[in-house]
């Protein structure tokens, strides 16, 4: 599913949000949101909890996310997949990346029936980037 330079192209957004983020630093939600920012890169949570999520804010959904449209990883079951691209599309967002654990085939083809590029069914962003666990 992953075409070649579609991570290049994801990372080139350059701003990013987390959908699933969690407050748990066990949890993959977490994870994802802390190594965007180990590598200095502009991330927001979301979450339908909102609040502040390790020291960033956390929005109740991709609509309330404010500013340009961001590349978008979703670490969210695939029971909410669909929804999540459903918000993704009414943002205008243009990239998803879905976190091995978090896809749904059905969501996906939505997905790029509306234009966004995914990727899925593959590589995890905390492997492309590089995490630790701090």
């Amino acid at each position: 599913m992953t075409s070649p330079g579609a991570i290049e192209r994801f990372l080139a957004v350059g701003s990013f949000a987390v959908v699933g983020a969690s407050t748990n630093r066990d949890k993959y939600g977490n994870k994802v949101l802390r190594c965007y920012a180990q590598h200095g890169h502009p991330v927001v949570a979301v979450n339908p909890r909102g609040g502040v999520i390790e020291g960033l804010p956390c929005y109740a959904s991709l609509a309330e996310v404010m500013g340009e449209p961001r590349a978008v990883s979703v670490v969210a079951p695939p029971a909410f997949a669909q929804s999540i691209v459903d918000d993704a599309v009414a943002a205008s967002v243009r990239h998803l990346w879905f976190q091995p654990g978090a896809e749904d085939e059905a969501a996906i083809q939505d997905a790029q029936t509306h234009g966004i590029e995914v990727i899925g069914n593959g590589p995890c962003l905390l492997v492309a980037l590089g995490f630790r666990d701090e």
